[in-house]
């Protein structure tokens, strides 16, 4: 299939279905429904996302994980699967970091990266905050983040014992950012929201 207008955006879809199509548009299933992706980022989401690139990547090639940038799939696989081990979710974060080389394969990550990083765009707030917010929280991606490059905000949830996600105490671009589960990754959030 090569148009998106043929699918019937009502009904549920899987991975299997993700792989036979050949769109020129991007898209996201969500438990088994289609998303479009948003037009391509404007100016403020790109600075933001290569200047976080540069900060994580250089943390991350000194450690056992592995950075990944958009367009990369990363399939997710419920905590609680259905008796045939059916993919209902693939998604392409703006960033992810994987610290488990066995989930990793050809075709992208299969499971669920230790952290997930979304930068909003005007399009796309619901999808993020929402839909993909209980879709990492029910995967168990440990840590996510929301990127907010408008208000220059991070919103940082990050997945307890009992499998929620808890949202700490915003980061702004004044603070000098932590991850929870990555506690030597410090962020300079000024430089991360510059113009330039």
């Amino acid at each position: 299939m090569t148009n998106i207008d043929d699918l019937d955006l009502n009904g549920t879809y899987t991975y299997a279905d993700y792989m036979k199509w050949a769109f020129d548009e991007t898209i996201e299933i969500i438990k088994g429904k289609v998303f479009r992706m948003s037009p391509a980022p404007n100016l403020r989401h790109q600075r933001v996302s290569l200047n976080l690139t540069g900060v994580l990547y250089n943390y991350f090639k000194k450690q056992q994980c592995n950075l990944f940038v958009a367009p990369f799939d990363v399939r997710l696989t419920p905590l609680k699967k259905d008796k045939n081990n059916t993919i209902y979710t693939v998604v392409q974060p703006d960033l992810c970091v994987i610290c488990d080389d066995d989930k990793l394969d050809e075709h992208g990550c299969i499971g669920s990266p230790d952290l997930i990083i979304e930068i909003l765009s005007p399009g796309n707030t619901r999808k993020e905050m929402k839909d993909k917010f209980e879709v990492y929280q029910e995967n168990g991606v440990r840590e996510y983040w929301l990127v907010e490059p408008n208000n220059r905000a991070v919103f940082v949830y990050v997945l307890n014992e009992q499998g929620k996600y808890i949202g700490l105490q915003p980061f702004t671009e004044e603070d000098i950012m932590t991850s929870a589960i990555f506690p030597e990754l410090e962020i300079n959030l000024e430089e991360v929201f510059a113009e330039k």
